[in-house]
């Protein structure tokens, strides 16, 4: 992973020490609410529904042990002894005290991460595929080409107020584990005639208009990237509506201009960046390249993994579930749930990452991810110390074998936290994990993705759910509505809605009725639910839901 140079440490420190000066001066009125506001935001401080709220990068979800350890460190000393992991790869802290933030901030400076940029109308973390550099379909790692972004755009002098905020993800397989469709900007390395390039999206995004990206080019090469994705974001940054915050997103600009004018205009910018670029990117792009060098991996057997496989059956259903196959020979790749039924999806105690990180430091080559999914993975592992870190993950909670399935559901926080949310979205996630636990039939089941958000601003994935919960606020009283079909890969599509939405009572019950008729109309065993609507389409999902009054409901919605 990428190690801070004696620059990047002075700029964060810098950084750091402005904004202290800043809390002082909020604190004693100098500055006011509104004030202090913007600046509050370049540094990832929110302020929520109870509290202020800080969000932390985590630069395409990738930590260490010791990373992992001092946020641990940071929610025990200023919060409340827990964080929540994003679908953006980050973590955030709800409880902070203002007065506590800069030493938060310190304390991440210690151990090479920051807040910068993970608010305000500027280019976000930038994320990536959470099997990055390990998964064996992998064409190349991407983590090289989102620390390139990452550099390149933090602090930029042109890109710090965009009209809205702006999200670039990367992956390096076919298989896209990284929602690239939806996203501002999205680049998925591909190869062509044996020459490694990229394959470049805009104008995808979820929220109150959900749009799948378009791709712009089909394959640009390696030394055209940087000053081809500066043209993108140039072009939206003067052509993007700052009339009206709906309107702002790139998919809008996109959409108003069409495909093909915002093609021309980037290549004509592209023909001016490329020009101004001297081949420092490239150079920097080589020094980058040595920091995600792969693990030196070992051969040895797998026996005991064999053994547990075979003899123990909580252990073989967690390893059906939560491992995926790994690029080296002998190891796998190992998903730790934070879906425990019942419990807040994405939350983590201090005493977990702690757990997850002397693991990590133990059995997987010091290295952690973190997936918009919400889970913690462990990249490298040996497949005969899994039953070893399997029983350690299960004395703390950690080894929920649901990756995946029903339980292991996306939710934001919703209105337990959140100052624009309109429904919660926790207690309803709880809800329906409990209850599909209770029916033990999750593993009948198989693969179902369930995406819950708390209002239309869409935190919670819901639009590219298999099935997506919306909650919105309908005359002072909490409404679901629901969305089927929609998928976040490679096949990306946005989910078609149903019909009316359901009461906080109801909603739980009808997503068992939607998976009750998935089991009755299925064709096998091995039929997805997603493979099961595309053949079905809406009618007995519909019929499920709303009985013989179906059609009359949907009318009238």
């Amino acid at each position: 992973m990428y190690a801070y140079n004696d620059f990047d440490a002075a700029f964060v420190a810098e950084r750091n020490r402005q904004f202290r000066a800043q809390v002082e001066r909020r604190i004693d009125g100098s500055l006011t609410e509104d004030e202090f506001k913007p600046l509050r935001l370049m540094n990832g401080l929110y302020l929520q529904l109870h509290a202020y709220m800080l969000r932390v990068a985590i630069p395409y979800g990738t930590l260490n042990s010791a990373q992992m350890r001092q946020l641990a460190y940071i929610t025990e000393r200023w919060d409340k002894g827990y964080g929540h992991f994003t679908t953006r790869q980050n973590i955030q802290y709800n409880w902070p005290k203002l007065q506590d933030v800069p030493d938060m901030l310190d304390a991440l400076a210690e151990v090479e991460m920051h807040a910068i940029q993970t608010s305000g109308n500027t280019i976000r973390n930038v994320t990536a595929d959470h099997f990055a550099g390990a998964a064996a379909d992998e064409i190349a790692d991407p983590r090289p080409v989102a620390e390139l972004l990452r550099q390149w755009s933090t602090d930029h002098p042109e890109f710090q107020f965009l009209p809205r905020k702006f999200k670039i993800a990367v992956t390096g397989s076919p298989n896209d584990r990284a929602v690239t469709a939806a996203h501002d900007l999205a680049i998925r390395i591909v190869e062509k005639d044996g020459e490694i390039g990229y394959a470049v999206l805009v104008g995808g995004g979820l929220g109150r208009t959900p749009m799948i990206g378009k791709i712009i080019n089909e394959f640009v090469p390696q030394e055209d990237l940087l000053p081809y994705v500066e043209a993108v974001v140039s072009v939206w940054n003067l052509l993007g509506r700052r009339d009206n915050k709906y309107k702002a997103r790139i998919k809008i600009t996109v959409h108003e201009h069409g495909i093909d004018e915002i093609r021309r205009l980037v290549e004509a910018r592209f023909a001016e960046t490329k020009a101004a670029f001297n081949g420092a990117d490239l150079d920097l792009f080589e020094t980058i390249k040595t920091h995600f060098a792969a693990p030196s991996f070992t051969k040895r057997p797998v026996s005991a993994f064999d053994r547990a496989y075979d003899n123990d059956p909580v252990f073989r259903a967690w390893a059906d579930t939560n491992l995926s196959d790994h690029q080296a020979e002998g190891y796998a790749i190992a998903q730790i749930s934070l879906k425990a039924h019942g419990e807040t999806p994405g939350d983590a105690t201090a005493d977990q990452m702690r757990v997850m990180a002397d693991i990590a430091q133990e059995f997987g080559h010091d290295e952690l991810r973190i997936s918009h999914e919400q889970n913690v993975i462990l990249p490298h592992v040996h497949k005969d110390d899994l039953p070893e870190i399997h029983a350690r993950l299960k004395s703390h909670g950690l080894a929920t074998a649901n990756i995946g399935l029903v339980s292991d559901i996306i939710a934001c926080p919703g209105m337990d936290y959140c100052a624009l949310a309109t429904a919660r979205s926790i207690p309803i996630a709880q809800e329906i994990a409990t209850r599909f636990d209770e029916l033990k039939i999750e593993h009948e089941i198989g693969d179902l993705k369930i995406k819950i958000s708390g209002c239309i601003n869409a935190c919670g994935h819901h639009h590219v759910g298999h099935i997506g919960i919306l909650g919105l606020d309908r005359a002072g009283v909490e409404n679901y509505q629901i969305t089927l079909g929609g998928d976040h890969t490679e096949t990306a599509a946005l989910g078609d809605r149903t019909g009316p939405g359901f009461s906080a009572e109801e909603i739980v019950p009808a997503i068992e009725r939607i998976v009750e008729a998935y089991l009755d109309h299925r064709d096998s065993a091995e039929e997805t639910f997603l493979q099961a609507y595309r053949r079905l389409g809406m009618a007995p999902f519909k019929t499920a839901l709303y009985g013989e009054k179906a059609d009359k409901r949907s009318e009238a919605a």
